[in-house]
This record gives C-alpha cells, sequence and structure tokens, in this order.
C-alpha cells in the first residue's frame, strides 16, 4: 500500500499516532559467547520473526557479520525473512559490515563499513536497505554525508539526547519526521527513536510493568495532531535470554517474553488511533520538505549517543578492558592499509570486524583472548610501524643537573632569538623556578616547581601569551580556585589520593642541530616515573609533547592530559570556537559564544565523563577568529580523546582543550592489550585565523 492512500485510511479515524517497532540484532554482542549464537537465534531471532508474520509489519536491522553469522547456522531464517520482507510484514534497516562507533574513527573505515555491509546485504538478502540505524546511535554531522555517499536516504536516532541540548525546538518535534543536516550542507531524512518508549516494552517483557500500564503509556502519547512513535529500537536478544551482562538481570519467566510483547502488539493494533506502519511509510508520510533541517549536535554535545549519559564516547574510546591499546593498533592497520593502496575488501573487512563496539565493553574473557590474538595477526600483516616505537623500553639515562650559562632569552623589545653562545649553545635559561626557553618561534616559561608545566607560551607574531596558566584564585568560583597550568598530567582512582606530575624535577636540556629546544625530566609518581619530554621548534610555532608513563599498574581511574589553558586576555570570547572530525570527512566547527561546555564532568561516581570529542583525522582546534591553536594527537601511538571546558565567570573566561587517556565507567575491567610503559604523544601550535570563525 503507498503512503498516500495508507494516510487517508488512517486519517478517517481523526488524529492517528503511527507507531513503528525495530529490533536489533547483534551476533557479536559483547556478553554473548560464539558456542551460544545457536541458542540465540533459536530463543530469540526466530520468535521475532513469528512477531513479524502476526502483528507486523516491524523493522528488523542487524549488521551484516549478523546475517553472515544467522545463515553459517541456520539458511531456513534468512529464507523466512526474505519471504516476510515480501510480504510487507518486516522492513529491514541496515548499519553496515560491524557495529562501529562512527565518530571515533577515520570516515574511511566507515565508508568501507557500509560498503561491505551492502555487498553483503544484496548477497543474503537479495537488496540493500536504504534506511540506516546509526551504530550505537553516536551521531556525528560528518557522518551524514558518508551515509548519503553510501546510498542510504534516512537514517534512526536517539530523540532525548540531541534534543535536551535544543531547548529552542518544539515538542512537537519528537513525534515528527525530520530532516538532519550535515556538516557539508547536505541532509537525510530523519526518524527518532525513543528511550523511555523501548525501555517500557524491555519492562513489559520482563513484567516489571502490567500490560494496561503499558498501553496507557502509549495511548498517552497520541494528541489532536498526526504523530509518530517508535515504540523499541534495541536488542532482541534481551527477550528470553539472558546474555549474563549485569548481576542485576532479571530471571527468565516461565510464561514466553515474546509472548508478552505479542500480547501487547495485538491490543495496541486493536486500539483506535492506533496504526502500525513501517519506519518507510512514516517517512513518507511525514515528508514536510518545508521543515528546516535540524543540526542535532552543539557545543555542549558535539556527539550525542543513546539513552543515558553513561553512553558517550569514552565508553568505546578509552574505558572497557584495554580500549585506548586496541583501537591504537586498528589505527595502524587502517594507516597501512591506506599508506599501501590495499584494495583486497577481506582486509577492510578485518578491520572493520576489529573496530567494532563490542570488543570495548562487556566483552567476555575468552572472546578478549582471541580477539586480542586476532589483533595481534592482522597488525603483524600490515602495520609497519615498529612495536618498539610504540611501546619503547624506559629511558636509562640519569638526567643531571643543569649547568646553563646566564643569557637573555627575549630581549627587551620581546623580539624572539634563540640561545646561540649566548647560553652556551642551549637555549634555556635555568631560574630559581622558572626556566626560560626561547626560539626564533616561541618564548616560553616552564615551572620547575610544577613538573615542567608551561605558564606561558608565546608564539612569533604574536604581542602576548595566549596559553599558559592561570595562579590560584584568578576565579571567584570555588569549583575553580585553584592552580592552571598547560602541558601536565593528572591521574586519579576512586579513593585514591591524586597522582600529578606536577612536582619539583631537574630537567634536562639541550639544542638540537635543527635549533630545537628540547626540554626533558623524569617525575617520579607512587605508581611509577613519567618520563617527560617537550621539544620547542625553532622553525615553526609549536611544542611537541612525548610522555612515557613507566606504570605496571594499569588499573581503574582517569587520566588525562595537556590540559591546554587560554589566557583569558588573548581571545575575543565572543568569537571562540572549536573545530575537529568526528567521522567526516569534513571537518565540524562548534561556536562556543554563549554556552557552558563541560564534556569531562562526570555522569555519577562510576561514570567519569559525560560527553567528548573523536578528533578522528588527529587534530583539534581551539580559538578565536584570529587567533587559533592547533592539537594534533599520534592517534597511532594512543587515539586521544578530547574535551572542551568552557565557562565565563564575570570578566573572565575559562576555556580549556583537555586529552583524555583513560576514562571511568562499568565496562572498565583492566586487562591490557599489552603490558608494560604507555606513551602519549602530541602537539600544539599556532595556525592560520579559521575564516569560518
Amino acid at each position: 500500500m503507498n503512503a498516500p492512500l495508507l494516510e487517508r485510511q488512517l486519517s478517517a479515524d481523526g488524529a492517528i499516532l503511527r507507531l513503528f517497532a525495530l529490533f536489533h540484532l547483534n551476533l557479536a554482542f559483547s556478553s554473548i559467547e560464539e558456542e551460544q549464537r545457536g541458542e540465540v537465534i533459536r530463543r530469540c531471532y526466530w520468535p521475532l520473526l513469528e512477531l513479524a508474520r502476526d502483528h507486523g509489519p516491524i523493522a528488523i536491522e542487524a549488521t551484516a557479520f549478523t546475517l553472515e553469522e544467522i545463515a553459517a547456522r541456520d539458511t531456513q531464517w534468512c529464507q523466512e525473512l526474505a519471504r516476510l520482507r515480501r510480504d510487507g510484514r518486516v522492513e529491514f534497516i541496515g548499519s553496515g559490515y560491524a557495529q562501529i562507533i562512527g565518530p571515533l574513527v577515520p570516515a574511511g573505515v566507515t565508508e568501507a563499513n557500509l560498503r561491505i555491509g551492502h555487498q553483503i546485504y544484496e548477497r543474503i538478502l537479495g537488496s540493500r536497505p536504504d534506511i540506516a540505524l546509526v551504530n550505537e546511535q553516536a551521531y556525528s554531522a560528518g557522518l551524514v554525508g558518508i551515509y548519503l555517499d553510501a546510498a542510504y536516504r534516512a537514517i534512526l536516532m536517539d530523540w532525548d539526547n540531541p534534543a535536551a541540548h535544543h531547548p529552542e525546538w518544539p515538542n512537537e518535534t519528537r513525534y515528527q519526521a525530520q530532516r538532519a543536516l550535515a556538516e557539508d550542507g547536505r541532509s537525510i531524512a530523519l526518524l527518532w527513536t525513543n528511550t523511555v518508549a523501548f525501555q517500557k516494552l524491555q519492562r513489559l517483557a520482563h513484567d516489571d510493568i502490567g500490560e494496561d500500564d503499558y498501553l496507557r503509556y502509549v495511548t498517552m502519547q497520541r494528541a489532536d495532531t498526526p504523530r509518530t512513535l517508535c515504540l523499541y529500537a534495541s536488542d532482541a536478544e534481551i527477550f528470553d535470554f539472558r546474555p549474563g551482562r549485569y548481576r542485576t538481570e532479571e530471571a527468565l519467566h516461565a510464561a514466553s517474553e515474546w509472548m508478552r510483547v505479542a500480547q501487547a502488539f495485538a491490543r495496541l493494533k486493536s486500539e483506535p488511533g492506533l496504526r502500525f506502519v513501517r519506519p518507510s511509510d512514516a517517512l513518507e508520510i511525514d515528508d514536510d520538505r518545508t521543515r528546516p533541517p535540524l543540526r542535532l549536535e552543539s557545543a555542549p554535545c558535539p556527539v550525542p549517543v543513546k539513552k543515558q549519559r553513561k553512553y558517550n564516547l569514552s565508553r568505546w574510546a578509552v574505558t572497557g578492558l584495554d580500549d585506548i591499546a586496541i583501537n591504537a593498533a586498528c589505527e595502524r592497520i587502517y594507516r597501512a592499509l591506506v599508506r599501501k593502496q590495499v584494495s583486497d575488501e577481506a582486509a577492510w573487512k578485518e578491520l572493520c570486524y576489529l573496530w567494532s563496539s563490542d570488543f570495548r565493553t562487556h566483552i567476555t574473557d575468552a572472546r578478549w583472548s582471541a580477539y586480542c590474538r586476532r589483533l595481534t595477526c592482522a597488525q603483524e600483516m600490515w602495520s609497519a610501524k615498529p612495536a618498539a616505537e610504540i611501546f619503547p623500553a624506559p629511558p636509562t639515562v640519569v638526567f643531571s643537573d643543569i649547568k646553563v650559562k646566564e643569557g637573555a632569552l627575549c630581549g627587551a623589545s620581546g623580539n624572539m632569538r634563540g640561545g646561540g653562545e649566548e647560553t652556551g649553545g642551549i637555549a634555556g635559561t635555568l631560574l630559581p623556578r622558572r626556566v626560560a626557553i626561547g626560539t626564533p618561534s616561541l618564548i616560553a616559561q616552564l615551572d620547575r616547581r610544577r613538573g615542567l608545566a608551561i605558564t606561558s607560551l608565546q608564539f612569533a607574531g604574536d604581542d602576548k601569551a595566549i596559553i599558559g596558566g592561570l595562579p590560584h584564585g584568578h576565579f571567584d568560583a570555588i569549583d575553580l580556585q585553584a592552580d592552571w597550568y598547560t602541558g601536565d598530567c593528572v591521574f586519579e582512582a576512586p579513593g585514591e589520593a591524586k597522582i600529578t606530575d606536577l612536582e619539583w624535577c631537574e630537567p634536562d636540556i639541550e639544542t638540537a642541530a635543527n635549533g630545537d629546544v628540547i626540554v626533558r625530566a623524569k617525575i617520579a609518581t607512587p605508581k611509577g616515573p613519567i618520563f617527560k619530554q617537550m621539544r620547542f621548534s625553532a622553525s615553526a610555532p609549536a611544542v611537541a609533547f612525548d610522555l612515557l608513563f613507566d606504570w605496571q599498574c594499569w588499573d581503574r581511574g582517569v587520566l588525562r592530559l595537556g590540559h591546554i589553558t587560554l589566557l583569558p586576555n588573548a581571545f575575543a570570547w565572543a568569537s571562540l570556537s572549536f573545530t575537529t572530525h568526528n567521522g567526516g570527512k569534513k571537518p565540524e566547527t562548534f561556536s562556543l559564544a554563549g554556552e557552558t561546555v563541560d564534556h569531562g564532568a562526570p555522569v555519577s561516581f562510576l561514570v567519569s565523563s559525560s560527553f567528548g570529542i573523536g578528533m578522528t583525522e588527529g587534530w583539534a582546534e581551539l580559538g578565536d577568529a584570529n587567533t587559533r591553536l592547533r592539537v594534533d594527537v599520534d592517534r597511532q601511538t594512543a587515539p586521544l580523546l578530547g574535551f572542551v571546558a568552557h565557562k565565563r565567570l564575570g570578566g573572565s573566561l575559562f576555556c580549556q582543550l583537555i586529552l583524555s587517556a583513560l576514562e571511568l565507567d562499568e565496562t572498565r575491567k583492566p586487562s591490557p592489550y599489552r603490558a608494560g610503559p604507555r606513551r602519549f604523544r602530541f602537539s600544539v601550535s599556532r595556525v592560520p585565523s579559521n575564516p569560518f570563525c
């Protein structure tokens, strides 16, 4: 039945509440052992097809990996799915080969994931889907163009998290098909999923609420105007099966949970004013091109994710068993495939599998061990970056006392010049507490009492320092009444004293042959030493950091680095913005004017951060229309997650870009991919102004 005819029939009953349900199938589910996959098909996937046959239409989404796994075990299931699709009882929704978190991987990986997914969908199902469920509903504007280029015409995305940061959206927006605006100016059709609605259905199935209560909730969504509501957009594996992820999982009931869902759907279909439709029907019925496309993202929430705030980018970037190490390994494989111009789809398919989100959360011990072996094998096959560079041995040198001749690094006029013979060939002057560094490109002041943290950094061409430190008491707000620096490291663990590199240290300073000034120090901490190196460039306005943590124990905790702190009087506050890639081909720019942003704010005692930026091409910029800073991260060593903090307080401004190497949530169960020291490399540089600010 075509959409206009369907709508005419529905409108005969007055204001219709259109309902659709989408069930997500994932045989790579982190808590499911491989030998349990046949049981999942029998207990979950066959009843789902029976639900579609008796109470459809419904939507089914599965990764191509899942379809291949089902086809290998039960070809009849795939045949029945194809029959129900032909009969209009099922609409199949795509998502790619593997469940990859798009805002955390380079655009080329998502392109490969969607391309390979289409190939397998066509082989098993005979056609390609044109509506996609965003994986884990981790959305960025940069992904929209990639989905469009992959011939997807629409996506499904969570309503609650984007809406929380867009109070200007009318309430009816949640019940209407929309369009999501891409960074490149294009837009894609959008259907909302609903967190409360899908949790209500789960509670009904698990006998936590009664059928009457459930129907009352759904019918209360009706209004005087037509609406569309997504009843469900989550896992199929939680009905009549328990993956064993949580101690608090409901016990299986004697009565089938699928039967409870079927009975509820039957009652909903009999209710006046309620109609089940396919997602594509909802799109066509509600296709209003006069509505302006929406920006789902915002500076406070640059990457919206499904459900509660505990589901944020850190969950797949820097928590888990050892997310940052396996993500770095995947990055090395990706860069090797690009560098070698590998066109073999098998290699790209393997990379997509290895970058799946399921290995980054509640993975079982057996599957984790198998995954580590498989990842190591792929690295050995493709990655040319030597392991010694990624996991180096700690330095054996003992940093000696510095003997530097007295000599100014900066003349009275403020002109920059290197040390030359005036400082005995070393471009550094040791003061009782401060270390002054000068090259033709910059002037910096370091604090020996604070682990060589940068208190002031001025680049050539600027008339004053633009990043550095803010002294204790600079802000009146109690939560900001501390010393703030640039370039420091902080580790915090529950119930333990904070560990930092803000300790007295004796630096070693030398001038390289090209004029760069290299500053090194060894800083003792209770967990082991931190070897810190900073390279102040002579030829470019840049400082490179190379940090080696010789820690044997990487337990639960939070490790944040860099803390690039803007000096408030160096920037025009009204034009501040940050720019980066969150999985897209084009960078995304977020205005900070009038915004309060704190990506690294904890959600709870268990979850240490709220939001983040993926920096999937290895960089982020922060600054105003005239003064821009760029932070580059070596993702092959460690793909650090970015946090922005921005807050105006009276007559001053607090603005930082922070790099996270480790966060805390319920998935964090330390089991290192590779034991030993950890290395983190990033740089800060002055770049030309951004004309789009």
